[in-house]
């Protein structure tokens, strides 16, 4: 039933590491006062597959940790993520 391929892996460790280096420049932009990168942007790339970089880059690099109203829409974006590969694994 669970038989994938190897290219998920691939593809989530990929999207994870462009996914933790925005998130790396945006604390860096918020540090030095300059443009930000929007939640809208860090949101998408981790429902495009890269949120255990953003999971990683949240501890590690203490963005986006204590954000209450970012926090809520992330785990909901990574809910969506995880149900639809569960749907797309079993087809």
């Amino acid at each position: 039933m669970w038989r994938l391929p190897a290219w998920p892996a691939l593809l989530y460790g990929g999207a994870s590491a462009v996914c933790f280096i925005f998130y790396a420049i945006d604390k860096a932009a918020a540090r030095a006062g300059r443009r930000r990168t929007p939640e809208s942007t860090l949101l998408l790339l981790g429902l495009c597959c890269g949120w255990p970089g953003a999971v990683l880059a949240q501890q590690w690099l203490r963005h986006k940790s204590s954000k209450t109203s970012f926090q809520l829409a992330f785990w909901a974006t990574v809910a969506a993520n995880l149900a639809a590969f569960c749907w797309l694994a079993q087809r």
